[in-house]
Formats: structure tokens, C-alpha cells, sequence
């Protein structure tokens, strides 16, 4: 697979972002910069074979550069695997950074993407969350939420169908719609099946227990 060097977004997350005036010497906890496009990077969600550099502040032994794996997730030191798939860089370093708390004191998560995949982002549509297995795939005129799901080998046992999303840019914002999975599969109510356009996100969230 071929790949283009790009760093699309610098995202992180800390206990001090919410302060006005960061402390002194410390990083800035979220901003983009020079992104492939500007305007959508805080809006970019990752793939699979993305790769992302994750920075934890003054802990090198955790910083970690690695890619995006099949399963749609990260590897980190300590934490293990991290969902990355689906969402954006701000989202996985919070999760990152909750996950880190139990082990480091107020950790301060950065994630810079530094490679996209090959795949143009603009005609293919991803299918991330809880399925079997997250993918990739094509585009192709008038598919829909339930084709891309069955593309992706279905739901898997954890998941929450109805609170399925379809992330969407349109413009420079991004559209969220929601689709009712669980009643598309097992009732045959279709009226949340929408058709999928190029760049689409498919999100299935796991259920809480």
C-alpha cells in the first residue's frame, strides 16, 4: 500500500485545557495544524492502516508511533488496545488519557495522524465500531447503512445497533444521522436505512454494560 506523508490534525486532550491560560512550558492541549485540509481536520476521522503518532507529555516510554489495525484499534504501553477507527484524534486521545489515569498521574495526551492510507478518503465509505470486521470498502451508488454494516461482516455481540451513526462532511461541518440498526435487522423497519454518499463513516458503538 502506498502512502502520501500528511500530518492531518494534531489533537490532545489534559485537565488544563479547560483553563484560559495554559501553565507555563506546557503543550497546548488541542489544535489543528497543516492539515490536508485545513478546514476539515477537526473533523477527520480515522481508518484503518491510518497511522498516528501518540505523544504522552514528559513520558517518552509511552509516546508511541503505530498504525491504525485491522480491528480498528491502537496499541498502547500499559492500557493495551484503544478504539481509533471512526473517531476522531481529540476523541482517542481522551480515551487514551482516561485510561492512562489509573497508571500516571493527570497524563497530558497528544495524537498527531502522520499517514493516511492510500485510499482515497473522498470516494470510499468506512464501516467502524462494533462489527465484525471493520473495513474500508468502495463506494458504490445507492448503498446503504444496512449494505455497508453487511459488508463488514454484521454486528458483533456487543453491539448497541440502534445508536448506529452516520458521520457525513458537508461543506465544512460535519452531519451526524442516526440510524436504527437493531429495528432495520430484526423488525424490517427501513426508514432510517439512508443511502451512503463517498467519505461516509459508519459508526456501531459497543453497548454499555
Amino acid at each position: 500500500m502506498n502512502w502520501r506523508p500528511v500530518i492531518a490534525i494534531v489533537a490532545g486532550t489534559s485537565l488544563s485545557a479547560c483553563a484560559l491560560a495554559p501553565m507555563q512550558g506546557r503543550p497546548m492541549a488541542a489544535h489543528a495544524q497543516s492539515a490536508v485540509d485545513n478546514h476539515r481536520a477537526p473533523h477527520y476521522r480515522l481508518a484503518v492502516s491510518d497511522v498516528v503518532k501518540i505523544s504522552v507529555w514528559h513520558n517518552k516510554r509511552l509516546s508511541e508511533t503505530v498504525p491504525v489495525r485491522p480491528d480498528g484499534r491502537v496499541s498502547m504501553p500499559l492500557i493495551g488496545a484503544v478504539d481509533a477507527a471512526g473517531y476522531t484524534p481529540s476523541r482517542v486521545a481522551k480515551e487514551i488519557q482516561s485510561k492512562l489515569s489509573y497508571y500516571v498521574r493527570d497524563p497530558e495526551v497528544t495524537v498527531i495522524v502522520t499517514k493516511i492510507s492510500d485510499d482515497s478518503y473522498s470516494d470510499r465509505v468506512r464501516i467502524t465500531g462494533a462489527v465484525q470486521h471493520p473495513v474500508s470498502v468502495n463506494y458504490e451508488p445507492g448503498m446503504t447503512a444496512l449494505e455497508a454494516v453487511l459488508d463488514a461482516g454484521g454486528i458483533n455481540s456487543f453491539a448497541a445497533p440502534n445508536d448506529t451513526e452516520i458521520h457525513r462532511r458537508v461543506g465544512n461541518r460535519e452531519k451526524v444521522l442516526h440510524v436504527q440498526l437493531g429495528s432495520i435487522l430484526h423488525d424490517g423497519r427501513l426508514g432510517t436505512d439512508y443511502r451512503l454518499k463517498p467519505g461516509d463513516v459508519v459508526t456501531v458503538p459497543q453497548r454499555l454494560f
